[in-house]
């Protein structure tokens, strides 16, 4: 892990969890700077226990950002162009995430922004977002532990799983974790017996029409039972705040949010009716990257989903959280990658096959389904086009990324040629196997 801690001096450490490195520039300096000093081994070892700052007071500061969302900045460009890192890698640019976290929490306000740490865990990210004021929605122990080791504080943290180990419960709880989220009698007593007194919410099941990455079926419980284990939870000396949903990741369809709290709004007032007081209304995710398709602006959602809100629930609304991860940081990323063979089944096939060094199991496991759709960009974009199938290089035959949808690229495409994936920041480096077929994990740089 490459790491320029305040004060400008290149550090050389290694994040625990995983082998990717990565790299993070000072204010000031080029981008490929300390990349090339820790390649000409000139980097020394050098504290990373620095204390986080406070929130930065100049919130209406935005640095750069790409002429248009989803495009490669001229940052990552130049320092993929200057570095030529061995492929694949992922480049995020730290920019990015701020310039959308502060566009996402300005559209969103007086909601409160829980990053999904899930997303991409980078400890980069975390201090870049915990400076800004982002408080962390976490999915286990591993991503508890990572937002303490890089100065995170408990109260900050969310526990939003609702699938989780008693002994992952109660670690959490020890260590200051005072909000967790539930979907079934069964982890509602396992958070009685050990966080108790804690703060829960209970999670919504939800279809996510709309979505092009529905989170139906597997997480939440109908409004019905929601009630009842709300009241459960009063009972058990927990303290019963609200409900949460998640209206699909990669929500496209603006009105889904206003169908939705309408019906809470509703279910609010029955749930005082019966004697609570909800104090919490977790909104989830789903904001949007752009892929290939282009997707409503960050002040179009915050103007319908805080509408929504209002109109639904009045001005004696209860707090609200967000919970963004691929709107946060999709766009922040950039996949370097290399063509490694291209062909065909049939000599008369119109169709290519592209085969690349990156795949479904080395982090573009999203193709799945081939739901989310990302861009390409390759040395010979402009010229003659044609169909492809294109497919990672492990030896499994699942291992298609793109064949029903169709996709063209150069006909001049050939081994050995660099393409860029874009808009690859969110679900990569977290979905890539360690070593399948002894591929090497997805190797991560910050700049």
């Amino acid at each position: 892990m490459h790491l320029a801690p305040e004060g400008g001096r290149a550090a050389r450490s290694r994040f625990r969890s995983t082998k990717a490195d990565r790299l993070i520039t000072q204010p000031g300096e080029t981008a490929f700077a300390p990349a090339l000093r820790a390649i000409d081994g000139e980097v020394q070892a050098a504290n990373d226990h620095a204390v986080l700052r406070q929130p930065r007071a100049e919130l209406a500061v935005v640095p750069p950002q790409p002429g248009a969302r989803g495009d490669i900045t001229a940052k990552t460009a130049a320092f993929l162009d200057r570095l030529q890192p061995e492929t694949p890698a992922l480049v995020i640019d730290l920019d990015v995430v701020e310039g959308n976290y502060l566009a996402l929490a300005a559209s969103l306000k007086p909601a409160e922004i829980f990053y999904a740490v899930k997303a991409n865990p980078a400890p980069e990210v975390l201090r870049l977002l915990a400076r800004r004021g982002s408080s962390f929605d976490v999915a286990s122990r591993g991503e508890i532990d990572l937002c303490l080791e890089v100065g995170i504080t408990a109260e900050r943290i969310s526990f939003g799983n609702t699938i989780k180990k008693a002994g992952d419960i109660a670690y959490a709880h020890r260590r200051g974790v005072q909000l967790f989220a539930f979907d079934s009698e069964g982890e509602l007593l396992k958070l009685a017996e050990h966080a108790p007194g804690a703060g829960v919410f209970c999670r919504l099941l939800v279809e996510g029409e709309g979505a092009e990455w529905p989170l139906s079926r597997k997480f939440g419980c109908s409004f019905a039972m929601a009630k009842d284990l709300l009241l459960r939870a009063r009972d058990l000396g927990l303290e019963a705040l609200g409900v949460s949903f998640h209206i699909g990741s990669q929500q496209c369809d603006l009105s889904q949010w206003g169908k939705l709290l309408a019906r809470i709004g509703a279910f609010y007032a029955e749930l005082r009716a019966a004697g609570l007081t909800p104090s919490l209304l977790n909104l989830g995710g789903g904001f949007p990257a752009r892929y290939r398709k282009d997707v409503p602006a960050m002040a179009d959602y915050g103007r319908r989903v805080i509408g929504a809100v209002a109109r639904h629930l009045g001005p004696d609304a209860p707090r609200l959280i967000v919970e963004p991860g691929r709107g946060l940081v999709g766009e922040a990323g950039v996949i370097e990658c290399e063509v490694v063979l291209v062909s065909k089944k049939d000599a008369g096939d119109e169709t290519r096959w592209v085969y690349l060094d990156i795949g479904k199991f080395s982090g573009l496991a999203e193709t799945m389904d081939e739901a989310i759709k990302y861009r390409f960009v390759t040395p010979h974009d402009g010229g003659p086009a044609g169909p492809v199938v294109i497919a990672g290089p492990s030896c499994d035959s699942a291992d298609i990324l793109y064949e029903r949808t169709r996709y063209e690229l150069p006909l001049a495409l050939k081994p050995g040629d660099k393409v860029r994936i874009l808009a690859t920041g969110a679900y990569t480096t977290t979905y890539a196997t360690v070593g399948f077929n002894g591929f090497p994990p997805l190797k991560a740089y910050c700049i």
